[in-house]
Order: structure tokens, then C-alpha cells, then sequence
């Protein structure tokens, strides 16, 4: 299938952000150029529609030490590596058309993910921050444990509550969210206090490195990865071609 033209303007990072890379604080390169692509999602059809989130209790959800979080079975014999920024457009097009049918091969243990979360876009929400913010409330919610809640926030928060570029959510609306999820009061705690705020910056600073060493110095949301090799998620048997 055709890529289909995108009408998401490509903004560059602010001058002014610094990374750190192995201790070193780094001066952005400027030539270095972020991308959060809104999909149109045209003619293309929701797979599985009607699935709706996780739903097998046996689902764990882990906050790993690069601030990543897994989501599957143990045993899940392939885990995908996919990289969002909560208020990509783009990316709630992929959870929009894509998450459902990932939910199901979730729950039948074919496959497992690692969502790496980026913060480039924090400068397109009215608060500066909501990207690092949304990060912070998703670590929180999986560091419950629990798939089924963690799943069914995660899918919430980029697609149905995905605020529009120059919004986003409060603290209080993301803890809200989470309870609705069915997040324990311990998880909305964490995220009004901003309890994961600071390591959530960090590693999402972090996961846009490595997510630019992965794509040869761009670095674009969202992208999908078996292993090494990126997968062509305009081909709308993706999910289905990696775990059949």
C-alpha cells in the first residue's frame, strides 16, 4: 500500500534542548529534524474492531530500566519495539487502526510490546510538558502490573483522550483517566505528584537518541520494530504477517 501524503508540517527541535549522551551534555544538532506524521487513515479499515484493549488478566505490565514498558505474557515468543509520543497525531492513528488486533495477539501470547516513549512534541502542548507528563502517568499506571488497566489507559490516552496539538491533559485529568481505567489510587498518587517526572524526562530524552541511531539520524514517531528491522506499517497486514 502506498504511503499515504501526510499533512502534519515537519517543525525542528528548539536550538536551545541539550541531551545528555553517556554524561556528556550534547548541543542539538540543528540539521537533525523530528517528524510526528498524521495519518490519514483514508480508506483504511480498524482490524478487529470491536476487540477493544487487553483482556487476558494473565497480560503484566513492566516499567523497565530505560523507562520502556513491556506489555504481554512472559512467555510471548516476539516482542515489538514501538516508539510514541503521546500527542503524535500519528500515533493515535496507528493505536486507532492497529491497536485492537495488537491487543488480541497479545492476549493469545503470539506476541508482546515495548512501547519506547519519546517527548519531542512536549513544545506542541499548551503546558510545555504534557508528552513528559503522559509518559510519567503511563509508567505509573504500569507499574501496577496489571495488562488489562495498563492496556486499556494506554490505548485511552492515544486515541479516544489524545488532546490536539496545542492542548493536553492536567495531572488531575490523567489521574481521572487512569481510575477509569481501573488504576489503583496508588497510580493516580503517582501521577499528581509527578512522583516518575524527572526519570520520565530523562528516558524519554534517552529513547529519542536511540531512536535516532535506529532510523540513521531521524528520528520519527511512530515506528514499529522487529528487533533491528522496521516494519512497514502502511501495509495494513503488518500485525498479522509478524505474529499470524
Amino acid at each position: 500500500m502506498s504511503k499515504p501524503p501526510s499533512d502534519y508540517t515537519p517543525r525542528p527541535m528548539s536550538s536551545g534542548t541539550t541531551y545528555a549522551l553517556g554524561g556528556v551534555a550534547l548541543a542539538l544538532i540543528a540539521l537533525i529534524v523530528f517528524f510526528a506524521f498524521r495519518w490519514g487513515t483514508g480508506g483504511a479499515e480498524v482490524r478487529n474492531d470491536g476487540y477493544g484493549s487487553v483482556r487476558n488478566t494473565a497480560v503484566t505490565a513492566a516499567v523497565q530500566s530505560d523507562g520502556g514498558v513491556r506489555l504481554g505474557l512472559p512467555d510471548a515468543p516476539k516482542t515489538l519495539e514501538i516508539y510514541e509520543d503521546p500527542i503524535c497525531p500519528g500515533c493515535g492513528s496507528l493505536e486507532h487502526l492497529y491497536g485492537q488486533e495488537i491487543a488480541q495477539k497479545i492476549d493469545e501470547g503470539k506476541l508482546a510490546v515495548r512501547y519506547r516513549f519519546v517527548n519531542f512534541l512536549d513544545s506542541e502542548s499548551d503546558s510545555g510538558d504534557y508528552s513528559t507528563r503522559a509518559t510519567a502517568a503511563l509508567q505509573c499506571v504500569a507499574a501496577t502490573g496489571s495488562g488489562v488497566t495498563y492496556s486499556k489507559f494506554h490505548d485511552t490516552l492515544l486515541t479516544d483522550r489524545q488532546p490536539e496539538e496545542g492542548s493536553g491533559l492536567t495531572d488531575e485529568e490523567l489521574a481521572t483517566t487512569a481510575a477509569e481505567s481501573g488504576a489503583p489510587q496508588s497510580a493516580r498518587d503517582c501521577i499528581t505528584t509527578g512522583a516518575r517526572l524527572d526519570d520520565a524526562r530523562t528516558q524519554a530524552t534517552a529513547a529519542v537518541e536511540d531512536l535516532q541511531a535506529a532510523l540513521d539520524g531521524d528520528a520519527a514517531t511512530p515506528s514499529v520494530f522487529d528487533v533491528a528491522t522496521e516494519l512497514d506499517t502502511q501495509n495494513q497486514e503488518w500485525v498479522q504477517q509478524v505474529a499470524p
